[in-house]
Formats: structure tokens, C-alpha cells, sequence
């Protein structure tokens, strides 16, 4: 049994992470932005919800995003465990995930945060941008990130390491040694 978050900045590789952590586990990976996804493809309420923000640029509001997320929560997949990547994304949306899991009778067990110099960020980011082809991923536009980032997570990594389910890693080197230590990470607090 594992439910998991998993944080980072933008450019820590923590989509690549989450997939390989959750296959260790044997737990799915959600993540908010291919909830949103499917439930726009799918052309739900909530996607049609969803899809006015997103088209603008705009962050998905707090109450469609928690909705996506307790329908998710429901599915028989995560009876074993989950990993969350992007939820919860401010405190808000903290005591949002604490009361679907209570409902459930669960509890959530780790919460895994990447990090890594900013240095390294902007210079993966921008490394993907030209190989995406994403002129808009200028190194201003990724400082900026990093700081909203950095002003939207903070209090919850606080709300977090507070009940002491907060691991840190070095999201800094390759790919491997990252995925070793994050497992490391996760089993020492989930006892092996």
C-alpha cells in the first residue's frame, strides 16, 4: 500500500519520475494535466469546465480540478495506492485531498519533493524547448515558473514536512540514480 505525492519544479523530471516510481509500486500515476486531458477528450462536464480555462492559459480552478480528482480517487486502480503528481498544487487543495481520502478511510503516506539548482531547471527547460520547438520558453518566461513554483508550493511542502511525510531528493544527476534514491526515499518512510 503506497499513496504518494510527488513535487518538483518545473524541469525536475518529476513526470518521468512519477512513472517510474509508480511502476516499483505497482501504483498508477494521475496526473492532473492528463485528467484534464481525458475528461476534455472525453467531453464531460467537467471537460468542457476545464477546457475554457485551459484554452486562455489559466489555471483550472480549485473546485473542477478536486472534482476530476475525487472521481479518480474512486476508481478500483488506486485501492493499492496511487501517485499524485500536481495535486495538490496550494493548501487549499490539501485539506481538499484530505477529506476524499478520510472518506475512503485512507491516509496519505509519503510526499516526495524533487530539487534541483535553478541553474539546472533553465537550462533543461530550455534544452526542451528547442528540441519541442517551443519559442515561448524563453529563459524570463522559465524564471517565472520557477517562482510561481516556488510561491504556490511552498506552504505546502511546509503543510507537509509538518506531519512529517516529506521527503526531499536531489532531482540533480541522471535519471537512474534519481528513480534509486526517490524509491529509497519513499520505502524509508513506508518501513521497507
Amino acid at each position: 500500500m503506497a499513496r504518494l505525492i510527488i513535487m518538483g519544479p518545473p524541469g525536475s523530471g518529476k513526470g518521468t519520475q512519477a512513472e517510474h516510481i509508480a511502476r516499483h509500486f505497482g501504483i498508477p500515476a494521475i496526473s492532473t494535466g492528463d485528467l484534464f486531458r481525458e475528461h476534455v477528450r472525453n467531453k464531460t462536464g467537467l471537460g468542457a469546465e476545464a477546457s475554457g480555462y485551459m484554452d486562455q492559459g489559466e489555471f483550472v480552478p480549485d473546485h473542477v480540478t478536486t472534482a476530476m480528482l475525487r472521481q479518480r480517487l474512486d476508481d478500483g486502480d488506486v485501492d493499492a495506492g496511487f501517485l499524485l503528481d500536481g495535486y495538490p498544487r496550494n493548501v487549499l487543495q490539501i485539506g481538499a485531498l484530505d477529506e476524499i481520502l478520510a472518506a475512503q478511510g485512507r491516509g496519505l503516506e509519503v510526499v516526495l519533493a524533487l530539487a534541483a539548482p535553478d541553474e539546472e531547471l533553465v537550462a533543461r527547460m530550455l534544452r526542451r524547448a528547442q528540441e519541442q520547438g517551443r519559442a515561448d520558453d524563453t529563459e524570463s518566461v522559465i524564471q517565472r515558473r520557477l517562482e510561481l513554483y516556488r510561491d504556490e508550493t511552498h506552504p505546502v511542502l511546509t503543510a507537509y514536512s509538518q506531519r512529517g511525510i516529506l521527503v526531499n531528493v536531489e532531482g540533480a544527476g541522471d535519471r537512474e540514480t534519481i528513480t534509486a534514491a526517490a524509491i529509497a526515499a519513499v520505502e524509508g518512510i513506508l518501513g521497507g
